[in-house]
């Protein structure tokens, strides 16, 4: 498995905040409330249900977008974008799970705006070394557990793409955050039925669990690429001193 040497997560993990330095009130309850309650419209009531889960996800998005800066419109647009993309490369092209109505819902590009957002306002709040190697040193673990055991090998290719997040990205609290609100997000929805994992991934026939454990590595690499392209976005209009989007942690 790749080490995360601890003196480089102590250094590169802190960047300026360039991403929702001033959130609208009450920002947070109002993601993890469209999150959990959007997925549970879409399991309780059908099609009618993932139609109000989609306009709920959109409404606040719109209201995100509204109360955001230039940096922050850009991130929720390409997020949007580029989840969208890769939501149909994994799902309806790759085939690794399936959404219960077989389709691309429509909440769900939104849905991973949000929940990027949700990662930097709470990357902020938290200890940035201590967070890192929190995520990591489990995880590692239960990566060469779950090889070893053969339950969920998937999981373990995932974790590897986690680690290159973390050995090659600069936001790396938010990476290991992303981690953790993606695998809640990921048990939630496949309780209810929102999505299910397929139990072999095709084309390279090893088993998942479903979810993989690390499936946040798919988060976190979706918010290594937003960030760089809100960050190149950022150096055209701006000039080099604008180094990270991302929110930093406070120090220990």
């Amino acid at each position: 498995m790749p080490s995360i040497p601890t003196g480089a997560v102590e250094v590169r993990v802190r960047a300026p905040v360039l991403l929702w330095r001033d959130p609208p009130r009450f920002a947070i309850p109002h993601i993890v409330a469209v999150i959990t309650g959007g997925l549970a419209l879409d399991s309780a009531f059908g099609w009618t249900g993932q139609h109000l889960a989609t306009l709920w996800a959109c409404a606040v998005w719109a209201w995100l977008y509204r109360a955001g800066g230039p940096g922050e419109r850009r991130s929720l647009l390409l997020c949007m974008l580029i989840a969208g993309f890769g939501e149909a490369v994994l799902s309806l092209a790759w085939g690794i799970y399936d959404y219960q109505f077989g389709n691309l819902p429509l909440f769900v590009p939104p849905g991973h705006a949000l929940l990027m957002t949700l990662g930097v306002l709470v990357a902020v709040r938290l200890p940035a070394r201590a967070t890192v190697l929190a995520v990591l040193l489990p995880a590692a673990a239960w990566a060469a557990w779950a090889w070893a055991g053969d339950i969920d090998r998937f999981g373990t290719l995932l974790f590897l793409l986690f680690a290159g997040c973390l050995a090659f990205g600069r936001d790396r609290v938010l990476y290991s955050v992303m981690f953790v609100l993606a695998l809640a997000m990921e048990l939630y929805g496949t309780a209810l039925g929102n999505w299910t994992w397929r139990a072999a991934v095709p084309g390279l026939g090893i088993g998942a669990a479903n979810p993989p454990f690390a499936a946040g590595a798919f988060y976190a690499l979706l918010d290594l690429l937003v960030l760089a392209a809100v960050s190149a976005f950022g150096r055209s209009f701006a000039g080099p001193a604008a180094r990270s989007v991302a929110a930093p942690a406070r120090s220990e």
